[in-house]
């Protein structure tokens, strides 16, 4: 114990280690899910599915174990939903390119990405997004993830003009609002655990009830790596110096940045962890945990490597170190041996809780101006894009796009500093040629 109070600072974090190990577990039971939606996905690419099981598996245990102990923070890494897509369905299926070639993209990513932690770039990026706009990030991260959680539970569904609401007469969804409510109860009344008991219980009742299946086996064998492993490197040098990989490569470090930003700029800003001026402290351990991930996933055999935006619900447990981290992490090295147990929690467990981390994270919108059109536009378009163009980018985005013009054109040059401008340029030509 007196290790682990040194090493994360528990008192400092008003913290203990029962509270970050149980934050840490209700993080993993959030996103456990990638285990088997990013086999299907790559698998979609002609990748082994079992060995990008365990490529999964082991590339968020090492990002997120990295991020607990160099960063001491309680955000979990793992391949990255949409990247994973853009990897799957647009660069090899799409563009006729082998997965090897995509995985050779997603490692000059890391590479690149280390390079730009190491020279502080991309801490600045950080650093230079106004406090305003931080709030609004932390907003659209709220809305985004209950968005997602309604999706994956089937509260909310494609149809109508855009959505329409689920079917409450299907048993699926009824289960889904049955566990938003044992949640949103539980969580009234301050019970420690709340998430995480709520998971349990929703997943229980519904494999009582014949909707979840219940898992056949207990342990798994482990995948192997082989068919994967380091087949980033099989790529010739004219693929490697095309314009194609240019572009692939460029699209990823793009989208990455900017969700990784986002993420950490709003789980932190959630969890009180920005300091008073509102800046990350340890941005660059955090970036290079990110950067590293990416790249050893690369190697082992998987798509980009990402901060999680469903860390947090581990914060809305009460986590705020590394120790949530570790466990979450610790929890994934374990997944490869008892597999059948962590992917039969359903989504409609887990897409409650969502919901209601986007009802806590939301609040940020308190500390947003309205009265000044200039803060409340920018603050706007971050917060909703986030949600309606399913991407963190794209909010933060349109977000720093409109702040640096309206700041500007109305006579408030000084609050807009060089690198906005120069982000709000890149974007524009971004919109402009890609």
């Amino acid at each position: 114990m007196e290790f682990l109070e040194k090493k994360f600072k528990l008192t400092q974090h008003n913290t203990n280690v029962k509270t970050e190990v149980l934050a840490g577990i209700t993080t993993f039971m959030t996103m456990a899910y990638i285990l088997v939606v990013n086999a299907n996905v790559l698998g979609d690419a002609g990748m082994d599915k079992g060995a990008v099981f365990a490529a999964t598996a082991i590339s968020a245990f090492i990002g997120t174990m990295l991020m607990g102990l160099l960063a001491n923070y309680p955000i979990a890494l793992a391949p990255g939903m949409g990247l994973n897509a853009f990897f799957a369905y647009t660069v090899v299926i799409a563009m006729g390119h082998s997965w090897q070639f995509a995985l050779c993209a997603v490692f000059i990513e890391g590479i690149i990405f280390i390079l730009l932690t190491i020279t502080n770039i991309r801490e600045e990026i950080i650093n230079c997004i106004p406090p305003l706009l931080k709030h609004a990030v932390t907003a659209g991260i709220g809305l985004f993830i209950a968005f997602i959680g309604l999706v994956n539970s089937g509260i909310v569904e494609q149809g109508g003009a855009i959505l329409t609401l689920g079917s409450m007469k299907a048993p699926l969804v009824l289960l889904s609002v049955l566990g938003l409510i044992i949640a949103a109860v539980l969580m009234c009344k301050n019970v420690k655990g709340a998430f995480l008991l709520s998971m349990v219980i929703t997943a229980a009742i519904g494999m009582v009830c014949g909707l979840v299946e219940i898992p056949k086996a207990l342990v798994s064998t482990i995948p192997s790596l082989e068919p994967i492993f380091l087949k980033a490197f099989s790529v010739n040098t004219s693929q490697i110096f095309s314009f194609d990989m240019i572009v692939v490569v460029f699209t990823f470090l793009f989208v990455d940045l900017f969700d990784t930003v986002g993420c950490l700029v709003g789980v932190a800003s959630k969890g009180n962890l920005l300091n008073e001026d509102g800046t990350l402290p340890r941005a660059k351990e955090a970036l290079l945990a990110d950067a590293i991930g990416t790249t050893v996933g690369a190697l082992l055999g998987t798509s980009t490597v990402t901060s999680y935006v469903e860390s947090s619900a581990g914060i809305a447990e009460g986590g705020r170190t590394g120790l949530t981290a570790v466990t979450t992490g610790f929890l994934f090295l374990v997944s490869l041996f008892f597999a059948p147990i962590f992917t039969a929690i359903p989504p409609q467990a887990t897409g409650p809780i969502l919901v209601l981390v986007g009802v806590l994270m939301a609040s940020s919108v308190l500390e947003i101006n309205f009265k000044d059109p200039t803060d409340a536009i920018p603050a706007f378009l971050t917060f909703t894009m986030m949600p309606l163009a399913y991407s963190i980018a794209d909010g933060i985005i349109f977000g720093i796009i409109s702040y640096t013009i309206l700041k500007f054109v109305c006579g408030q040059k000084e609050k807009v500093n060089l690198s906005l401008v120069i982000l709000s340029i890149l974007f524009i030509c971004k919109f402009i040629f890609l």
